[in-house]
């Protein structure tokens, strides 16, 4: 299977605008991204995708292939199947890359494209809930899976209750699960879920992924021991450094 892995990348940001291009110990946001990415073993191809010129232009100086797309996607999924198009070379499996995880793990990304295997329509990662803190904090998304480790629901809220156990102790009752937010598609699903409408369990939750769900679509759920350390904010930066130890 051949796989290529896109970065979306996008400079307006109502929290951070210019994210991609903020400076980190010396390069990049997206520099770092796209270095990290390139050491993945199994992916055939890297390119990066934006709306925005400066970031285009950015990306050219390290080296990067980058396609510039329209600005008015309303997803990264929407903008990686674009990017996809445009790049116009086949490839059976798409990997959407987050932008802002600037020290995200080669490994992990080859530990989602091992699933790239032809049958799989869409694979993710997730990571298991190891306290009460993380399992009820409503930004972290939770996953209720089958047997198949596929995902049957993502949900902001704890999805199964726990009858007759305090809530502090859920998290050692059941396995949860919270959603580590990286995607691969196979080309063929990609093109489908982009012509998707948004779905009312989307809208009430604002998760893309339950529109593919309710469209049965199926999702393979892997576990991970890699966190996701997204940066959202100026703030999240150092925060960043120091769960990483990096100075």
């Amino acid at each position: 299977m051949s796989i290529i892995g896109i970065i979306p990348a996008r400079y307006s940001s109502s929290r951070f605008p210019g994210k991609p291009l903020v400076e980190i110990n010396g390069k990049t946001m997206l520099q770092r991204v796209y270095e990290q990415t390139k050491k993945a073993n199994l992916l055939n191809d890297v390119i990066i995708a934006t709306d925005d010129e400066r970031i285009e232009t950015h990306a050219k100086s390290f080296g990067a292939n980058v396609i510039i797309t329209n600005p008015n996607h309303q997803s990264g999924t929407d903008r990686c199947f674009e990017a996809y198009l445009l790049n116009n070379k086949p490839f059976d499996y798409v990997i959407n890359i987050q932008g802002d995880e600037p020290f995200i793990d080669p490994i992990q990304i080859d530990s989602l494209a091992q699933f790239c295997n032809g049958e799989t329509q869409i694979a993710t990662q997730m990571i298991k809930c190891k306290s009460h803190e993380i399992l009820f904090d409503k930004g972290e998304v939770k996953i209720v899976l089958n047997h198949q480790q596929e995902a049957l629901l993502f949900s902001r809220n704890v999805i199964p209750h726990i009858k007759g156990k305090k809530e502090s102790e859920w998290h050692n009752c059941y396995n949860y699960y919270r959603h580590v937010g990286m995607y691969a598609y196979h080309v063929k699903t990609l093109e489908q879920i982009t012509k998707l409408e948004p779905s009312a369990l989307e809208i009430a939750e604002s998760l893309e992924q339950l529109r593919w769900l309710e469209h049965g679509f199926k999702i393979k759920c892997i576990e991970t021991e890699f966190d996701s350390h997204c940066i959202d904010t100026f703030e999240d930066i150092e925060k960043v450094l120091r769960l990483m130890n990096i100075k």
